[in-house]
């Protein structure tokens, strides 16, 4: 018997094998759930259709049975079955209708990649495609981006235009995809504490990049506390950024949010701002100014907050110094993209 103590190296052939057989576990874990989501949203899709298709009874419901199949279905199961995700998969049933026809080696991420293809031929084309050189997402989208099958038919040279094709998907990143990383699968089996524990570290992340955005601007912005907190008698808040403006003489607050921005969150920042004047400002400073930022996925929002008394120093004057929403936009939404694809985050990734 081998007696391993603290100062014994571990044998390499055993912690190799581990390894593979873990790895190729968590594989075969990853393609059975993928296939039973493809198989799930195709029978979703054909039974909407199917009913659409039942005369009076669609009738009955009109343009509304999509919105409150919707409503219902996501306080049981969770947001994968809003309504966005119930046209992808009623269009997914209309687009493949032959089910033994769709390819099981792909995951849904794909399919709904495929349904930006109108033309039949081309989207079947890319289905056997993908699935025969085990495209991964990212890859399959990069191909249907720069119209791979549409000059690979067009073209007298194929090698050429295929070599080209080929050159394009291997500079993609290879990070593997890990299964509690991808938000696609984490909404179809209900699991939204993984995808907000997810959105709290690329909520962290952002703000790093935040925080050094703004210093590096150049326009007196000087770092004063993250996380600060300030306190009512009966309750405790804390504000993710702020800074000291010294050209402005003012602090500026900053919150952000990786959801849906809500009025609540509107509120809150008009009620910090309220709060620091109340509680932080010095009388040579000039008046608080908030900025509320969603770094929403598909649409960042940039939104200042500042007391009504002071609205007219922040259009004369604030404005010369801040950056514009449209400059805060663009970096949150470019930082949030490089972070994804750094970490994995993005609902495309895949082996």
């Amino acid at each position: 018997m081998v007696s391993l103590t603290s100062n014994t190296a571990l044998p390499s052939e055993l912690l190799d094998a581990l390894r593979s057989l873990i790895q190729q576990g968590r594989q075969q874990a990853l393609r059975a759930v993928d296939m039973v989501q493809v198989q799930t949203c195709w029978e979703v899709g054909r039974h909407i259709v199917e009913f659409e298709q039942g005369g009076e009874s669609r009738a009955s419901y009109g343009k509304n049975l999509l919105p409150r199949l919707a409503q219902v279905l996501t306080q049981e199961f969770g947001k994968g079955f809003d309504v966005t995700n119930l046209r992808h998969m009623r269009a997914f049933y209309l687009a493949f209708p032959i089910r033994d026809a769709v390819r099981r080696e792909l995951s849904w991420t794909h399919y709904r990649l495929m349904l930006r293809v109108s033309d039949d031929k081309a989207r079947q084309w890319y289905m056997n495609e993908a699935a025969a050189q085990n495209w991964s997402s990212r890859a399959l989208e990069r191909q249907i981006s720069t119209l791979y099958f549409e000059r690979l038919v067009l073209s007298g040279d194929k090698a050429s235009v295929t070599a080209e094709a080929n050159t394009n998907i291997a500079a993609l990143p290879q990070t593997p995809r890990e299964f509690v990383r991808d938000p696609v699968l984490l909404e179809f089996l209900g699991l939204p504490g993984t995808g907000k524990l997810l959105e709290s570290k690329l909520e962290q992340a952002l703000m790093d990049k935040l925080q050094g955005f703004l210093l590096e601007l150049g326009k007196g912005f000087a770092f004063v506390a993250r996380q600060q907190r300030i306190s009512t008698e009966t309750k405790d808040f804390y504000i993710d950024l702020v800074f000291y403006n010294y050209l402005l003489k003012c602090f500026v607050l900053i919150d952000l949010k990786t959801g849906d921005l809500t009025h609540q969150d509107v509120g809150q920042m008009d009620m910090y701002v309220r709060m620091y004047d109340d509680l932080r400002r010095g009388p040579d400073d000039n008046p608080t100014v908030g900025i509320l930022l969603c770094g929403h996925k598909d649409h960042a929002l940039v939104r200042y907050s500042v007391l009504h008394d002071s609205e007219q120093i922040f259009a004369s004057k604030y404005r010369l110094v801040l950056p514009t929403e449209d400059e805060l936009r663009a970096e949150i939404a470019r930082e949030r993209q490089a972070i994804e694809d750094a970490q994995g985050l993005d609902d495309a990734e895949d082996f």
